[in-house]
C-alpha cells in the first residue's frame, strides 16, 4: 500500500523506488524551455523562490524529459492516465516524446486551459493560454464523465426531445407511430469540452504563495476528478509549490511529490498541513454575471474613446486619452440618486485611482451646479442631450444650446 509521501530529489532517482504499475494519474508540470530563470517573492516578501530553465538545444531539453516520462509510464496502471503541462514554448517537444513514449493511439485530449490576464504585450497576440496534454497507458483507462450547463443559446427542445437518425442519417427528431415527438432521456448536461475557462490566480488570491509558476488548485482538482477516485494514488514528479498534492489531499487521493528544491519541498508540505484554496466566483456565476455596466447610460458617451466598467460604484467608464498623465474617469448620474451624490462617489474614485480630472454626465436637473462645482473643482459637470432639451423645452426656447 502506498503512503503520502513529499521526496526531495531529481525525480529520475526519486521515481525508482516507486513501485510499478502502482499510479493511477501522473500530472506534470515540467520546465517550460522558456529559456530563462523564474524568481518570484511570497506574499511577505522575505523568501524568494527561483529556478533555471535555460537549456541551450531542443535536444538537451528532449533528453531530460524523455528519460523521465520513460520511467513514468512504467510506474502507472494499466487504466492510469498522465497529463503534462506545457505552453508554446515546448509543447511540440513533449507531444512527440509522448507519441513516442505512450503512443500516438494513447492520445486522449490535448486540453486548453483559457484564462485573462492583463499583460504589456510586445508586438503579437497576448498569450492567454497554456496546453494540458492527456495521454493513457492503455485503451482501458479510467475516466469520470464531467458535465456542465448547456450554451445560452441551446434551443430547450434539443433538450427536452429524442433525437435519431433517418434513412439518410441526418439527426432528426424522434417520433412514435403517431407522430408525436418522443421525450428525451434525463439531461445531465453537456459533458465537459477540452477547453477550460479556469481563472489564473491573481496576485491577491489567499492560495498564492509566491512560487513562479503555481497553479490554481481548481484547475488540479478537475484534472484528478476526471479520472481518479477516492484513495487512487496520484503522483506529481515535478511538484513546485504542491498544488497537486494539495488538491489530492482535499478530494481524498493519495499523493506522492517529488522537487528537487529544498524550498519548494517545505512549501509543498506547509500546504499540505495547512490547505487554502481560493473560492472562484467567475466559475460559480459565470462570466456573463460580471458585465453591469450601464449600457443605456454609455450610450451618451457615444463618439467618445473609452474603456467601459464593470463593478465599480463610482466609475462607468474611463477616457482612453490622459489628463495630465492620469486617468479621467466617467460617471453618468443615476436615476435614483442626487448630483451631489453622484459627485461623491466619483471624487471617491478619483482619489483612489488618482484621477486628476473626472467628468460627471448630469441627467436630472438641478438648480445650483455652481455651487457644486466649486465645491468638486476637478469634476466636470456636462448635461446630457436629453437634459438640455427638457430644459430648453420647459423654458419655451429653441435657441442654440451650445
Amino acid at each position: 500500500m502506498i503512503n503520502n509521501k513529499i521526496l526531495e530529489g531529481d525525480c529520475l532517482e526519486e521515481m525508482k523506488s516507486i513501485e510499478k504499475n502502482s499510479i493511477d494519474l501522473i500530472y506534470l508540470d515540467p520546465p517550460f524551455f522558456t529559456e530563462r530563470k523564474h524568481t518570484l517573492k511570497n506574499r511577505e516578501r522575505n523568501k524568494e523562490f527561483s529556478f533555471d530553465d535555460i537549456w541551450g538545444s531542443n535536444k538537451e531539453y528532449a533528453e531530460f524529459l524523455k528519460a523521465r516520462i520513460e520511467i513514468m509510464r512504467d510506474l502507472l496502471k494499466e487504466e492510469g492516465s498522465i497529463f503534462i503541462h506545457c505552453d508554446k514554448s515546448g509543447a511540440h517537444i513533449i507531444r512527440a516524446l509522448l507519441d513516442q513514449i505512450f503512443g500516438a493511439k494513447n492520445f486522449q485530449s490535448e486540453i486548453i486551459w483559457s484564462y485573462k490576464r492583463w499583460s504589456n504585450s510586445k508586438k503579437g497576440l497576448l498569450p492567454s493560454h497554456q496546453n494540458i496534454y492527456f495521454y493513457s497507458k492503455s485503451k482501458n483507462f479510467k475516466f469520470n464523465t464531467i458535465f456542465t450547463g448547456y450554451s445560452e443559446t441551446t434551443n430547450i427542445d434539443q433538450i427536452l426531445q429524442r433525437r435519431t437518425r433517418d434513412k439518410h442519417n441526418k439527426s432528426v427528431y424522434d417520433v412514435d407511430s403517431l407522430g408525436n415527438t418522443k421525450h428525451g432521456d434525463e439531461k445531465k448536461g453537456v459533458p465537459l469540452s477540452d477547453v477550460w475557462d479556469i481563472p489564473y490566480l491573481n496576485p491577491k488570491a489567499k492560495e498564492r504563495v509566491g512560487y513562479p509558476t503555481q497553479k490554481p488548485l481548481l484547475l488540479l482538482e478537475r484534472i484528478i476528478k476526471l479520472v481518479t477516485n477516492e484513495n487512487d494514488v496520484v503522483l506529481d514528479p515535478f511538484c513546485g509549490s504542491g498544488t497537486t498534492c494539495v488538491a489530492a489531499k482535499i478530494l481524498g487521493r493519495k499523493y506522492i511529490g517529488i522537487d528537487k528544491s529544498k524550498e519548494a519541498i517545505e512549501l509543498t508540505k506547509s500546504r499540505i498541513d495547512n490547505p487554502i484554496k481560493t473560492e472562484s466566483n467567475l466559475m460559480k456565476k459565470g462570466r456573463s454575471s460580471y458585465i453591469n455596466a450601464d449600457k443605456e447610460a454609455l450610450g451618451l458617451l457615444n463618439g467618445c474613446r473609452y474603456n467601459e466598467v464593470h463593478r465599480n460604484k463610482g466609475i462607468d467608464a474611463i477616457l482612453v486619452e490622459h489628463f495630465d498623465n492620469a486617468p479621467v474617469l466617467v460617471r453618468i448620474q443615476k436615476k435614483e440618486e442626487t448630483l451631489k451624490e453622484a459627485i461623491s462617489l466619483l471624487s471617491k474614485a478619483m482619489k483612489t485611482k488618482q484621477s486628476k480630472k473626472s467628468i460627471l454626465i448630469q441627467t436630472k436637473h438641478y438648480d445650483n451646479v455652481e455651487s457644486l462645482n466649486t465645491e468638486y473643482d476637478n469634476v466636470l459637470i456636462i448635461q446630457s442631450t436629453a437634459l438640455l432639451l427638457v430644459m430648453r423645452l420647459k423654458r419655451k426656447s429653441f435657441q442654440c444650446m451650445a
